[in-house]
C-alpha cells in the first residue's frame, strides 16, 4: 500500500542527524540541516505545498492542501529529525524477514546479539519482517519511522484524490533527544486545530500523559589541603556529594518506578575533592509530587550547607517541560478521533501515560494539543533497536484514517 515506505526509510536513517546537548546552535548540529534540505525535496516532490524552511528554528514544514468542500479542522503531524546521544554515523540496517522469536545474531564479530531472553518484546514480532542495527550503532527509527509514516500517509492521499480530506500539516524538527528543538516551534505558523507527535513506541501506543520535568545542576564546592593535615581543615566535595544523593530515597529511581511512579535520576558526577557536580533529572507524573520533589532537594542541598560556615553547595534547577494531560483534557478531539481510527483498522489503542515526554508535552502548552501516536520501533537509543515493516505500515494507516475522520 505505502510503497516507498520502506526506502525511504533505509535512505533516511543512513543519514546521521546526531544532536548535540553542548551546541549553541540552530539546529545543534549541520547534518540536520543538510537532512532538512532532503526532506524539502522529497516534499516537494510527493507534491506538497508551503515547503518552508525556518531558519529560526529549524523546522521543516509543509501543507497537505483540503480536496473536500467539507468545512474542517486542520490536523498537523510532527516528528523529529534528530537521533539520540548514541553512534549514528555508517548505520547498516538488516532485514529479518519471517522473524522465527529466535536469537537475532547482530555482530558475530563483536559478539551483539538481539535475543528474546533480554527484550522479551520480540516475541510479539513473529512472522513479521525486521529491520535492525548491525550491532555498532542505532538504527534511527526514532524517530525516522515517524517521518515516513506521515510523508507515505499523505502522499498516498496525494495519490488518491478520490480521498476526500481536509488540510494537514507537516512538521519536521531538530533536536528533540536533547530537549530543546520544540522551545521555538511556530504554533501560529503551524496553525492546526490540534495535532499529533509520531514518536510513540508499539503499535497501538495513544499518549496524552506525559510526565513533568526538571532538571538540576549541583555544583559543590571543597577544600583540599595534605590528607596527612586535613583533620578539622579538609572539605571533601565527593564525600559531599555521595551524602546529598543519599538524602533521597533510595528506592525512587527510574530502576525501582515503573506507571506513574516519579524518580530523581542521578545523570552524571564528576570532580575532585576541590569541586565536584551532579546532574540530576527530576520526573513526576503529578504537579504537586513533582514540585514536592524539587523541594526535597533543594532541601537536602539546605541541610548539608547548615553544617559548614559558607555555602558549599549551589543548584541550578530548570523545568523542561510539563504533563500534556493538563492541556489536552479540555479538548480531547485529537485523542478521541486516533482512537476511533485505530479501532476502525483492528488495532486495539493502548492508552497509557508516557514516562517521558515528547514534543507534544512543550507544543500543548503553547496552545495546540499534541498527543503521541506510535511509530512502531522498540529499544530506542542503543544498538538493540528495531522496527518492523508491518508497524510502520500500521502507523501510517492510522495517520491516513485520522485524516479521512477528520472531514467526516
Amino acid at each position: 500500500m505505502y510503497t516507498n515506505l520502506v526506502d525511504r526509510f533505509i535512505k533516511y536513517v543512513k543519514i546521521e542527524t546526531r544532536s548535540d546537548e553542548t551546541s549553541q546552535t540552530v539546529p545543534s548540529t549541520q547534518s540536520q540541516v543538510e537532512f532538512a534540505k532532503v526532506l524539502m525535496k522529497d516534499l516537494k516532490d510527493i507534491g506538497l505545498s508551503e515547503v518552508d524552511y525556518n531558519e529560526n528554528n529549524g523546522f521543516v514544514t509543509a501543507t497537505l492542501e483540503a480536496n473536500s468542500q467539507v468545512e474542517a479542522p486542520t490536523v498537523g503531524f510532527i516528528a523529529h529529525m534528530d537521533t539520540a546521544d548514541f553512534n549514528a554515523r555508517n548505520v547498516n540496517p538488516q532485514f529479518i524477514e519471517d522473524y522465527d522469536g529466535t536469537d537475532i545474531v547482530l555482530n558475530e564479530e563483536l559478539g551483539v546479539i538481539l535475543s528474546p531472553n533480554d527484550f522479551p518484546n520480540l516475541k510479539n514480532y513473529k512472522s513479521q519482517t525486521l529491520i535492525t542495527t548491525d550491532g555498532t550503532t542505532l538504527l534511527g527509527a526514532d524517530d525516522k519511522a515517524g517521518i515516513v509514516e506521515i510523508i507515505s500517509a499523505v502522499e498516498y492521499l496525494l495519490n488518491h484524490p478520490e480521498i476526500e480530506h481536509g488540510k494537514v500539516r507537516l512538521a519536521f524538527g531538530p533536536d528533540e533527544e536533547i530537549g530543546a528543538g520544540a522551545d521555538r516551534f511556530d504554533v501560529e505558523q503551524f496553525n492546526a486545530d490540534f495535532a499529533y507527535t509520531v514518536d510513540g513506541g508499539p503499535v497501538g501506543e495513544l499518549q496524552y500523559e506525559s510526565f513533568n520535568a526538571a532538571g538540576a545542576k549541583v555544583h559543590i564546592q571543597g577544600k583540599n589541603v595534605h590528607p596527612g593535615t586535613a583533620k578539622n581543615q579538609m572539605v571533601n566535595a565527593l564525600t559531599l556529594a555521595m551524602k546529598l544523593n543519599e538524602q533521597l530515597p533510595e528506592l525512587e529511581v527510574p530502576e525501582h518506578t515503573e506507571n506513574r511512579e516519579g524518580f530523581f535520576h542521578l545523570t552524571s558526577m564528576s570532580g575532585t575533592v576541590e569541586e565536584a557536580e551532579l546532574s540530576y533529572i527530576i520526573r513526576d507524573h503529578d504537579r504537586k509530587k513533582f514540585e514536592k520533589r524539587k523541594q526535597l532537594l533543594i532541601n537536602a542541598i539546605d541541610q548539608l550547607n547548615e553544617s559548614f560556615d559558607q555555602k558549599r553547595l549551589t543548584i541550578e534547577m530548570k523545568d523542561q517541560y510539563y504533563n500534556m494531560r493538563e492541556v489536552i483534557e479540555e479538548d480531547m478531539r485529537a485523542v478521541e478521533v486516533a482512537q476511533k481510527a485505530m479501532e476502525s483498522l483492528k488495532i486495539d489503542p493502548i492508552i497509557e501515560p508516557i514516562r517521558g515526554g515528547t514534543d507534544g508535552s512543550k507544543i500543548s502548552f503553547m496552545g495546540l494539543p499534541t498527543p503521541n501516536l506510535f511509530a512502531g520501533g522498540e529499544n530506542f537509543h542503543g544498538r538493540y533497536e528495531f522496527v518492523a515493516v508491518e508497524s510502520m505500515q500500521a502507523a501510517a494507516e492510522v495517520i491516513q484514517k485520522i485524516i479521512e475522520l477528520v472531514v467526516q
